[in-house]
């Protein structure tokens, strides 16, 4: 994790949804669209984000439960395990 992903994380939750494109114009991002890209989909991998088609991504329970400092980075999936259900 770094701190771009806790920051793009934050940003999809408080605004619903985002792509990468987006995130790259946000004025607390400062990494370049193919970064935000490629993290997005790394936070996909590990079950913190959704995406939803066109490059569009969502947060998860387990992405909620990551900002709420309920689970730690060390807790979170493989990228090639699925991720737990949260149920809260």
């Amino acid at each position: 994790m770094t701190l771009w992903d806790d920051r793009i994380l934050e940003i999809i939750n408080d605004e619903g949804s985002g792509t990468a494109t987006e995130l790259a114009d946000h004025r607390y991002i400062r990494v370049s669209r193919s970064q935000i890209s490629r993290r997005l989909k790394k936070l996909a991998e590990h079950g913190l984000l959704q995406p939803l088609g066109n490059g569009v991504y969502v947060i998860t329970d387990t992405g909620e439960d990551y900002l709420e400092g309920e689970l730690d980075a060390g807790q979170l999936p493989e990228a090639d395990e699925e991720p737990e259900s949260s149920t809260a």
